[in-house]
């Protein structure tokens, strides 16, 4: 199973994401706007991404989001934490640029995600920030499942309270 795919449909291209990335995607990540409902409000700041930058390194499962009609990178978001035992994988560390939000991309990129994924696995997880209603209201959206509530630490940060949401691959192929 490769967690690091290229993937595309006519709208959005996820590419694996590369080290020299970097100044691309913090240029969609320095809006404090972008960081507003999620756990770590401060990923805005260059030194708090470098850490955020080098997680989604380390997992081998980052993308870099790209609109395809301009070219314009749109964000970011990765496959991670898979596992063996109950065949399950988390998609997360999603952010979008404020120009993209409500513009039906990130629908897109999950479908994509999905889509792929559960050629391999049976249930897709997602971490969402407690107060993140936003984000809480696109895992609705998607037909995600309100599963549980944990302590999250995210790579190099301290822990937060998330709500943890689920995709089972036998209900998705019914949507």
């Amino acid at each position: 199973m490769n967690i690091q795919p290229t993937l595309e449909n006519e709208n959005v291209k996820l590419v694996p994401l590369q080290e020299n990335d970097f100044e691309q995607l913090f240029a969609v990540a320095s809006d404090p706007l972008v960081w507003e409902q999620h756990p770590n409000k401060d990923r805005y700041k260059r030194e708090v991404f470098e850490n955020f930058f080098q997680g989604a390194m380390e997992s081998r499962g980052a993308f870099k989001i790209i609109e395809k009609n301009t070219g314009e990178v749109a964000g970011s978001t990765r496959f991670y934490d898979y596992n063996v035992d109950d065949n399950s994988i988390f998609i997360g560390y999603t952010f979008y640029g404020t120009k993209f939000w409500g513009s039906k991309l990130n629908p897109q990129v999950k479908k994509l995600m999905l889509d792929y994924i559960f050629q391999f696995v049976d249930k897709v997880n997602f971490h969402v920030g407690k107060d993140n209603i936003r984000s809480q209201k696109a895992m609705q959206k998607l037909g995600a499942e309100k599963v549980d509530e944990v302590n999250v630490a995210y790579f190099g940060e301290p822990e937060k309270l998330n709500v943890v949401f689920e995709i089972l691959k036998n209900e998705y192929n019914l949507q």
